[in-house]
This record gives C-alpha cells, structure tokens and sequence, in this order.
C-alpha cells in the first residue's frame, strides 16, 4: 500500500510546471487568433464606414448650392473618423440623380498606424434637390 503513495506523489512532482509550459506554447495562438479577430471587426466597421460616408456625401451634394464635389469632399471628411483614410471616388450627376462612390482604405489593427492593401467602397445615389435641375 505505501508502494503506491510513493508512486503517486512521484507522479505529482514530475509533471510540475507542465501547465506552465503549455500555456506558453499556446499563448501565441490565442492572441493571433485575437488579433485576426479584431482585424476582421475592422474591416467589417470600414466598410459601414464607407457606406455611411457615401450617404452623407451624396445628401450634401444633392441640396449643394456651390459646387457638388466640394461638398461631397467636406461631408466625407467631417464624417469618417481621422484614423481612417477616405477619398470620393467621383461626385456628381446629370438630371434628377446624384451618385457618390467613396473609397475608404482598412487600417492594419490600428486606425491611423499602417493600411492594409484594400479598400472599402461604398455607394449612394440620390435624387438631386438643386434649384437648377428642376
């Protein structure tokens, strides 16, 4: 009987530190998969980001007195956060409609540090409202 409490106990000393040594080997993973997970969150709020910056964009040039594209680059810039890059694409239109199409570049983990190669697009169109297309 005491035969087996001795294995026993040499068997608990033998594996200290194991947990250790596993949370180690797997602590990489966890953040990587981390670290895609958040990537992917911001690649997802980019692309809301540009269709709510195309949004914006084409109400302002839909009742714009001045020039529509001034005020398609004034309403992307004051709507999509400083962190995130933005650019229309094009502005404007003939007749009753106006189409905006805003480009808006993924950041890498953190807005403002680095972007990805891709680019979120977003796309509005609305009925123009100016004095001179009725």
């Amino acid at each position: 009987m005491n035969l087996l409490r001795a294995d026993v106990r040499r068997d608990a000393r033998s594996d200290r530190g194991q947990t250790a040594i596993e949370f180690v080997g797997t602590l990489p993973l966890i953040l990587l998969t981390l670290a895609l997970l958040w990537q992917a969150g911001l690649v997802c709020y980019t692309y809301i980001l540009a269709g709510n910056a195309a949004d914006k964009a084409v109400r302002a040039a839909a009742v714009a007195e001045g020039s529509q594209a001034a005020a398609c680059a004034r309403a992307v810039r004051e709507d999509v956060p400083g962190g995130w890059s933005a650019h229309v694409v094009s502005c404007g239109g003939s007749g009753e409609l106006v189409s905006v199409k805003v480009r808006v570049d993924v950041p890498l983990l953190f807005p403002g540090a680095f972007s990805v190669p891709m680019h979120a697009t977003g796309e509005a169109s609305a009925r123009n409202e100016r004095r001179d297309s009725w």
